[in-house]
C-alpha cells in the first residue's frame, strides 16, 4: 500500500513538515509495511521555504534584511530547480518575530520582503513564489517597493517614512527606479485568504487588530490604504483595491499585484504545482491530511479542502486528522472517508509541540484503523 502523508501547519504547535512526519510515524504504526511519502504543503505562512524546498530539491539560502521594525532579521528563501524562488514574507516581517508588545501595525514595514526580492532576482530566479502569511504589517507592501527601487512621494515630494499609517500622506508614486529585472519575472504570491485591500472585509479591520492595532488604528489604517489604492491606480494602472486576495499580509498582496505584476493565487494550489502533487497522486492508495482547526472556513482555499479535492480527481480516499473542529466542520464529512480530530475543539492539538508530535501519531493510527476496518 502506498500512503501520502500532506498536512499544513498546526498553527501555534506544528509546522508542516512536524506534521506530516508526525502523521507518518501514526500510519506505520498501522501500516508496518506501507510505503509512506511526506509531502508537507503549508500555505504561505511560516514553513513554507522549507517544506517546499525539502519536496522539491531546491537550495536554501539565507541573507540578513530590514525586519518590519527597522532592525535586522536573518531570513531564509529557497531556490529550487528551473530558477523558481520561494519567499515567504513572514521571515522577514512576520508576525512571530515579534514580541506581543512590539507589535504596532502603524509603523511596521514589508521592507525586507522587497530585500528577498532582490536577493532572488539577483541570484537568477526568474519565477518567484512569495507566500502570503503570519505578516506583522499592514502597509499595503509599500515598504517593500521602496526596498525595490520605488519611491512614495508626500505633497513636497518627499518620500513618506514607513508603515501603513504614512501612507495617508502618500501624494505619488515614482517607479521609475524599480528593479528592472522585475519586468522579466513570473511572480505568484500563495494565499489562503481572498480578503480584498480596504472596507469592513480588508486588511486592517479583519487583520490589524492581532496586529496590535487598536480601533482607531485600523480606521486611520483602512484610510491611509483607500488613498494607496486611489495612487496606486492613478500612477501605475493598476486596480488593486477589489482584487481577491489583496488584502492578504497586510495588504501586500495588493504591493505584489501592483508592482511586481504578481498574480494572487490559493497557497495550496500553488504549493501542490511546484512540489508536483497531482502527479504523486498516482498510484496512492491513500491521502493524509490535516491542520489545526477544521471549520466551515476550511474549504474555501485551505490546505486540507485542496489536497481533499485534488485527491478526489484522481480517485484516491483521504484521512483528515485535524487537530481541533470548528462551526461549520462538518462540510469534510463528504469530502473525506474518516475524520479524525485529535480533540473535539480549539484551534491546535494540544500545548507543548512535543506532546502534539505523540497526540498527533495517534490520532493517525487511530484514523487510519478506522478506514481500514470500514474498507473490509
Amino acid at each position: 500500500m502506498r500512503v501520502i502523508v500532506a498536512p499544513q501547519e498546526y498553527k501555534g504547535t506544528l509546522t508542516a513538515e512536524e506534521a506530516a512526519a508526525a502523521i507518518a510515524e501514526g500510519v506505520r504504526r498501522a501500516l508496518p509495511d506501507a510505503g509512506i511519502e511526506t509531502v508537507p504543503l503549508p500555505d504561505g505562512g511560516p514553513g513554507t521555504v522549507r517544506a517546499i524546498s525539502s519536496v522539491a530539491g531546491g537550495e536554501t539560502r539565507r541573507c540578513r534584511v530590514q525586519g518590519s521594525l527597522g532592525l535586522p532579521v536573518e531570513a531564509e528563501w529557497a531556490l529550487l530547480p528551473g530558477g523558481t524562488a520561494i519567499i515567504e514574507m513572514a521571515a522577514a516581517s512576520g508576525l512571530g518575530l515579534l514580541a506581543e508588545n512590539e507589535r504596532d501595525a502603524r509603523v511596521t514595514t514589508t521592507h525586507g520582503v522587497g530585500e528577498l526580492v532582490s536577493e532572488a532576482l539577483d541570484g537568477g530566479a526568474r519565477r518567484l513564489v512569495i507566500g502570503l502569511g503570519g505578516s506583522a504589517t499592514n502597509d499595503g507592501g509599500a515598504g517593500m517597493a521602496t526596498a525595490l527601487g520605488a519611491r512614495l512621494l508626500d505633497a513636497n515630494g518627499d518620500e513618506i517614512p514607513p508603515g501603513g499609517v504614512a501612507l495617508g500622506r502618500l501624494d505619488r508614486i515614482d517607479a521609475g527606479g524599480l528593479n528592472q529585472r522585475i519586468a522579466g519575472a513570473d511572480v505568484t504570491g500563495a494565499s489562503d485568504v481572498t480578503n480584498p485591500l480596504c472596507g469592513p472585509e480588508g486588511a486592517s479591520h479583519v487583520y490589524g487588530p492581532q496586529k496590535g492595532a487598536s480601533p482607531e488604528a485600523v480606521r486611520e489604517l483602512d484610510a491611509a490604504l483607500e488613498n494607496y489604492t486611489r495612487v496606486i491606480e492613478r500612477d501605475l494602472g493598476v486596480a488593486v483595491g477589489d482584487v481577491p486576495g489583496a488584502g492578504a499580509a497586510g495588504g501586500l498582496g495588493a504591493g505584489i499585484i501592483a508592482f511586481l505584476g504578481a498574480q494572487i493565487r490559493p497557497g495550496v494550489d500553488v504549493v501542490a504545482e511546484v512540489v508536483r502533487f497531482r502527479e504523486r497522486l498516482d498510484g496512492a492508495d491513500l491521502v493524509i491530511t490535516g491542520e489545526g482547526r477544521l471549520d466551515g472556513q476550511t474549504r474555501y482555499g485551505k490546505t486540507v479542502a485542496g489536497v481533499a479535492r485534488l485527491a478526489s480527481d484522481a480517485g484516491v480516499p483521504v484521512i483528515v486528522v485535524p487537530g481541533g473542529l470548528g462551526p461549520g466542520w462538518e462540510w469534510a464529512l463528504g469530502a473525506a472517508a474518516v475524520v479524525e480530530p485529535v480533540s473535539g475543539g480549539g484551534a491546535s492539538v494540544v500545548p507543548a509541540p512535543a506532546d502534539a508530535i505523540e497526540a498527533l501519531s495517534e490520532t493517525a493510527e487511530r484514523a487510519v484503523r478506522r478506514w481500514l476496518s470500514a474498507s473490509r
